[in-house]
C-alpha cells in the first residue's frame, strides 16, 4: 500500500492511497472460498459448488464489497502511518489515476489544529465574594408572601398595587385589531406587566367606570404590525380589588412543605437554597471571565468540520427552546455560527489543558456535585440514585467537574482579585441600576 500526503489550505489535507491489486486479489479470493462453504445453487449439493462457478456468479458483487471494505481499512492503517486525526468524517473519492488491476483513492478531511495554550500569569479575574444575610432571608419571605396574596374586592378607587379586573377593546385608526381585546383580566397597577402607560391611566378607576386608554406599542414590540403604533383602549372595570398578604405563620410554612409549621425551618430552609444558588452563580460568573479569556487570548484556527457540527446541536437546542414554535432548521447558519465557533475553539483548549495539567474527574467531586444539585429536590438520596444509574447524565456532571479542575488551575496562576458584594447584586443585577433610577 503506497501514501502520500497533500497539505492544502489551512487544516485541510489530501491523503492518496494506493491498494495494490495482489491485496485485494487476495480478499478478493478468500470471500470467495468462505462463500462457496455455504452458498446454495441449483444442481449443486451445499458446500460442492467448484469456485470457479462461485465465481462467475458472485465475483463482481464480492469485488464491490472488498473494495468497500478495504477503503474503509487502509484509510485507517493510513491515518495511523501519517499520524493523522481527522476532525469529521473524510470526504472519500475515486482517484483519476487508478494502479492496474488495483485501486486508488483520496481521503480529504481536516486535522485538528496544534494548540498549545497561551500562559495565563497575567491574566486579571476578578472574584465577586457574597454571603446570604437575614435581610436576604427577610427579602425572600417577603416575595413568597406576595406570591401567595389574596386580592379581595373594595369599594374605593383603584390605585398603585391594586388588582383591577378589566374587560377591553382595543383600536388602531378606529379598527379592532386582532389579540386586542379580551375579558375578565386582571391588571395589577404598578406590576410593569403591561404596555406602558397602560397600567398608570387605571388609577382612580372605580368598580363599573368606562374610560379610554392611550398608548403606543413599542417599536420593537412582538407583533410586526402593532410595532409603533398608537392605540386606544376602552376599558371597563368589573372590580378592584386590595391585595391581602398572608401572615408568616405556621400554616405560610406548611405551604411551603416545611410539615412542622416552623416559621425557623422555612428561614432555614430558605437559607440553604440562597446559599446554593449564590454560589452555583459565583462560581458560573468566575469561570465565564476563566473561558472568555482563554478564548481570547488563543485565536487558534478550528476544522470548519467541527463547526459544522457545533451548529447542527446549536440549532436542535433552539429548537427544543422553542417547543415546536418555530422549524430552527429554516434558520441560517450565520445565526450560530460565532457561537458555533467559540465553543469549538473552547472545546479543543480544555482537551488540552485537561490532557497538559493531566487533569481527571475527581470521584469525590463529583459525588459532592451531584449531591449539591440533588439537595434542591424533595427526595435528594433518589435524584443522587439516578444520577449514578445512568451513564450519561453522570458523564455530563464530570465533564463539569472536569472544567471547573481547569478553571483552578488557571486561578491557582492568574491574578485574583476577590471583590465585596451582596446576594441581591449577584442574583439580581438588572435590578442594581444608578441611584437616580
Amino acid at each position: 500500500m503506497q501514501v502520500s500526503v497533500e497539505q492544502n489550505e489551512g487544516l485541510e489535507r489530501r491523503l492518496k492511497v494506493e491498494i495494490p491489486a495482489d491485496r485485494i486479489d487476495d480478499a478478493v479470493q478468500q470471500r470467495l472460498q468462505r462463500l462457496q462453504q455455504t452458498v446454495r445453487l441449483d444442481g449443486f449439493r451445499p458446500g460442492k459448488v467448484p469456485l470457479r462457478v462461485v465465481r462467475d456468479r458472485f465475483g463482481g458483487q464480492v469485488r464491490n464489497e472488498v473494495l468497500g471494505e478495504l477503503v474503509q481499512s487502509t484509510l485507517q492503517e493510513a491515518l495511523v502511518q501519517e499520524e493523522l486525526q481527522p476532525a469529521g468524517t473524510p470526504q472519500i473519492d475515486a482517484s483519476d489515476e487508478q494502479p492496474e488491476a488495483g485501486m486508488a483513492y483520496t481521503a480529504t478531511f481536516e486535522v485538528y489544529p496544534e494548540v498549545e495554550p497561551a500562559p495565563v500569569e497575567d491574566l486579571e479575574v476578578e472574584k465577586p465574594v457574597a454571603s446570604v444575610t437575614d435581610a436576604d432571608v427577610d427579602r425572600m419571605l417577603e416575595t413568597l408572601r406576595a406570591q401567595r396574596q389574596q386580592f379581595e374586592a373594595v369599594d374605593r378607587p383603584a390605585g398603585e398595587g391594586d388588582q383591577v379586573v378589566i374587560d377591553f377593546v382595543g383600536r388602531i385608526d378606529g379598527e379592532a385589531f386582532e389579540g386586542g381585546s379580551g375579558q375578565d383580566t386582571p391588571v395589577e397597577i404598578g406590576a410593569g406587566r403591561m404596555i406602558e402607560g397602560f397600567e398608570s391611566q387605571l388609577e382612580g378607576i372605580r368598580s363599573g367606570e368606562t374610560r379610554e386608554v392611550e398608548v403606543t406599542f413599542p417599536d420593537d414590540y412582538g407583533t410586526e404590525t402593532l410595532a409603533g403604533k398608537s392605540a386606544v383602549f376602552e376599558v371597563t372595570a368589573k372590580a378592584v380589588q386590595e391585595g391581602r398578604l398572608p401572615e408568616v405563620d405556621e400554616e405560610f410554612a406548611r405551604g411551603f412543605g416545611v410539615e412542622s409549621g416552623s416559621v425557623e425551618e422555612l428561614r432555614d430552609g430558605l437559607r440553604r437554597n440562597m446559599e446554593r444558588e449564590l454560589n452555583e452563580t459565583l462560581r458560573t460568573r468566575v469561570k465565564q471571565q476563566v473561558m472568555d479569556a482563554l478564548v481570547e487570548r488563543n485565536p487558534i484556527h478550528v476544522p470548519e468540520a467541527l463547526v459544522r457540527d457545533e451548529i447542527g446541536r446549536l440549532r436542535e437546542q433552539m429548537s427544543q427552546r422553542l417547543g415546536g414554535q418555530m422549524d430552527a432548521a429554516q434558520l441560517g447558519d450565520e445565526l450560530f455560527a460565532d457561537e458555533a465557533r467559540r465553543r469549538v475553539r473552547l472545546g479543543l483548549l480544555l482537551s488540552e489543558l485537561v490532557r497538559g495539567e493531566g487533569i481527571e474527574a475527581d470521584e469525590q467531586r463529583v459525588r459532592e456535585r451531584v449531591e449539591e444539585m440533588a439537595s434542591a429536590y424533595e427526595d435528594p438520596q433518589q435524584v443522587v440514585q439516578y444520577y449514578y444509574s445512568n451513564p450519561q447524565m453522570l458523564q455530563g456532571i464530570q465533564a463539569m467537574v472536569i472544567e471547573d479542575a481547569v478553571v483552578d488551575r488557571v486561578l491557582e496562576r492568574a491574578r485574583v482579585t476577590e471583590t465585596e458584594t451582596t446576594f441581591d447584586a449577584v442574583m439580581n443585577p438588572e435590578s442594581q441600576g444608578s441611584p437616580a433610577q
